[in-house]
C-alpha cells in the first residue's frame, strides 16, 4: 500500500476531523509514524483502539475494513464491517447466558464472527398480548466461543433499531432460535448511531 493513498491514512484524517484534543493528535501521530515505517498492522490496531475510545462514524470503520482486506486479514475486515454497522444503526452490548443443550438450548457453541440472526423478545407485544419478536444480529466478543450453558459478552445489531431504543442497561431480553427460548441477555450498554463527520474532503 502507498501510504499517501492508504485507507489507514484516510482513517487518521477522518478521526482528526471529529476529535480535537492534544491526546488525539498525539495518537494520530503514532499511527502516521507506523505508516511511514511500513508497519500497517500496528497502525490498524492503533486506529481500532482510537475508535474504541472515541466513537467513530461508519466511514472510519469502512476504511479500516478496506485496509484489513488489502492485508488479507479477513477476520479483522469482518469485525470492522460489523463496527461500521454499529456506527450506522446503533447497537447494544449485553451479557448473554445460553440455555444448556439438555434443557432445550442450542447444541453448538457460538464463535466470534458467526452469522447468527436470532429473534428476541424485547418486551413488544401483539394486539392479542403475545410476544412480538424482533431480529438482531449477534457477535460474540473476544476470541473464544460461547458454549451452550455458558455466559459471555455479545454485541447485538438490530435489523429494526427503532424497536429497541426503549431498552436500558439492566433490562433482560430473551433469545429465540426456535419458538422456545435459547438464552437470556442482560443489556449492559446502549450504543447510539455515530453521526458522520461534516465536510470531509477525502
Amino acid at each position: 500500500m502507498d501510504s499517501e493513498d492508504s485507507p489507514l491514512l484516510k482513517a487518521v484524517q477522518l478521526y482528526l476531523t471529529g476529535v480535537r484534543t492534544e491526546e488525539a493528535g498525539t495518537s494520530a501521530t503514532r499511527v502516521v509514524a507506523c505508516l511511514e515505517d511500513g508497519d500497517w498492522e500496528m497502525a490498524l490496531l492503533l486506529l481500532e483502539d482510537l475508535g474504541d475510545v472515541d466513537p467513530q462514524p461508519p466511514e472510519f470503520w469502512s476504511r479500516l475494513a478496506a485496509a484489513a482486506r488489502l492485508m488479507w486479514l479477513k477476520n479483522d475486515a469482518d469485525w470492522y464491517e460489523w463496527r461500521r454497522g454499529e456506527a450506522r444503526s446503533g447497537a447494544f452490548r449485553a451479557e448473554l447466558c445460553l440455555d444448556r443443550t439438555e434443557d432445550g438450548g442450542r447444541a453448538l457453541p457460538i464463535s466470534p464472527g458467526d452469522a447468527l440472526r436470532p429473534m428476541w423478545d424485547i418486551g413488544r407485544r401483539t394486539p392479542e398480548g403475545g410476544p412480538l419478536w424482533s431480529i438482531a444480529l449477534l457477535w460474540v466478543e473476544g476470541r473464544g466461543s460461547l458454549k451452550p450453558g455458558g455466559c459471555g459478552l455479545v454485541r447485538l445489531l438490530p435489523l429494526t433499531p427503532g424497536h429497541w431504543w426503549h431498552l436500558e442497561p439492566g433490562d433482560l431480553i430473551t433469545m429465540h432460535e426456535r419458538r422456545r427460548p435459547s438464552g437470556t441477555a442482560r443489556i449492559i450498554e446502549v450504543m447510539p448511531p455515530v453521526m458522520t463527520a461534516p465536510q470531509l474532503q477525502f
